[in-house]
Order: structure tokens, then sequence, then C-alpha cells
């Protein structure tokens, strides 16, 4: 559990540690909002597709809530990009690479989860084009149970968006688990409207 007051501040993008927490939030809020340590033999998977890149390509649009204090380690974050496509095309330059070959050698799959997250590495989607001009921006927001509640997750949106607003981006997009009831919920009330009605993934955008 956390004690005292939680704030948000610019993640520690080259903090070996702070790097550490996030892929551990990443991984402990994986299943839907849930803990999904049990559906990976390998624990850094999830991060490295979800977390590791905003960090290493996007820092300075990268987030976190933490107790107050130097050394205090996150219990949430937002990680968000202003131009999908270039980023998209960055990634596939600078970061799969070393992903496929720290991943190569593992053939164990823990869950079908797991393994479709290996087929995303080798073949990572691209975002259509339609959806970036019209919202090039996305983000990914975790928070953990004990961070939930009490305007963290609005505080860390509104810190994000008023940034991206500054740089003239037009609008946001994201992808949330169909599961993830709480988070489609929640979005819905901040006026995120519904793109895509898929069975898996909502798709939800946001002009800014």
């Amino acid at each position: 559990m956390t004690t005292g007051p939680l704030s948000v501040r610019p993640a520690r993008a080259d903090d070996p540690a702070e790097i550490d927490r996030v892929y551990d939030i990443c991984l402990r809020t994986g299943a839907a909002g849930k803990d999904a340590t049990d559906l990976f033999d390998d624990p850094r998977l999830l991060g490295d597709v979800f977390a590791g890149p905003y960090l290493a390509h996007s820092p300075d649009l990268a987030w976190v809530l933490a107790p107050e204090g130097s050394s205090s380690l996150p219990v949430g974050y937002f990680l968000a990009v202003a131009d999908t496509a270039s980023f998209e095309r960055e990634l596939e330059d600078a970061w799969w690479p070393r992903v496929r070959a720290r991943t190569a050698q593992r053939t164990v799959r823990s869950s079908p989860f797991e393994g479709w997250l290996h087929s995303y590495v080798d073949s990572p989607p691209r975002t259509s084009a339609d959806l970036t001009s019209r919202y090039p921006a996305h983000f990914h927001v975790d928070l953990l149970p004990e961070a939930q509640g009490g305007g963290h997750g609005r505080r860390l949106l509104s810190t994000a968006l008023n940034a991206l607003r500054e740089r003239g981006v037009p609008g946001v997009h994201l992808g949330v688990s169909a599961a993830n009831t709480n988070a489609l919920a929640f979005y819905a009330h901040l006026g995120f409207e519904l793109l895509d009605d898929g069975p898996d993934t909502k798709f939800l955008t946001m002009r800014l």
C-alpha cells in the first residue's frame, strides 16, 4: 500500500530502477487492468511492447504517479506519443530489432496472450493513416490498485493532454480491452468517443 500524498512528475526515463518499476506496473495491470504475471514466461515482454518504447523514444511525454520524495517508486504511469505514424517508423528501425534479438531464443509460451505478443513483436501492426491524420497522438496509462480512485488517473490524463495541446496536437486515440469495463467507463466519462466497437479492443478518440 502507498502512504502519503501522490504527485504527478516526469518519468525518469534514463533511470534503470524507474524503468523496471514501469515494466512491473505494466505487467501487474496487463490483464484488462488486473495482474498478468501468471500469463507470461517472459515477464519483460509486455513492457517491451507497451512501456519501454515510450520511455526510450518519447520520454518528454512520459509521466508517473508516485509518493512524494526523491527516491519514491511510481505506482502508476502515463506514456504518450504526439505523432503515432513517426513513432511507429522509428520503432521499426531502433526498437523492435533489439526486442526480437532478446526474445529470439525463447520458445516457452505461458498463455495465448504471450504468444500473440511474440507475433506482435515479429510484425508490429501499423495504425491506419485515416486514424492518425485526425487523431495523431496515442497513449497508455496504468495505475496499480492502491493508486486507483481519488482522481489520480484524471490528474495524469489532464497533465498529458495539456502537454499535447501545447504542441498543437489536434486529437488523441487509444485502444482499450473490451474486458476492461472500468477503463471504458472512465474514458467515456471524460468525453472520449467510441470510434471502433470491436469484440476484443475498443478504439476511443478525443479532439484536443
